[in-house]
């Protein structure tokens, strides 16, 4: 059988991929029915709605963490001495890298634990 018949049958056959754009396809959901009332997913079931964090640095200027004194970087840190990270403290992505440094030179310095048991 030549290339030319063979390609001929395919054609005559099946409809090929680019010509199906009645049909949706395997993957494709159609109208998301899935999402629930809300769209992208709308209010969580409960009815919670969740207060956004604001930074406490930012709120309070003078309230800069410093690595000579590690009580105020001790509430950014954990009882077994990791780093909170921004989603659970609230801090900007600026004072987090801030926070950061400053326990790690606290820690350096001794004035921190890397891990406490």
């Amino acid at each position: 059988m030549s290339d030319e018949t063979r390609n001929e049958q395919h054609r005559g056959d099946e409809p090929s991929r680019d010509s199906r754009s009645g049909d949706r396809g395997r993957f494709d959901r159609g109208d998301r029915g899935d999402r629930g009332p809300g769209g992208r997913g709308g209010p969580r079931r409960g009815g919670r709605f969740y207060k956004r964090k604001i930074c406490k640095i930012c709120y309070k200027k003078t309230d800069m963490p410093d690595y000579k004194n590690p009580d105020s970087a001790r509430r950014f840190v954990t009882d077994r001495g990791k780093i909170l990270p921004r989603r659970i403290t609230g801090t900007c992505a600026k004072h987090q890298r801030l926070l950061t440094r400053e326990i790690k030179r606290a820690r350096a310095l001794a004035l921190l634990p890397y891990v406490s048991k």
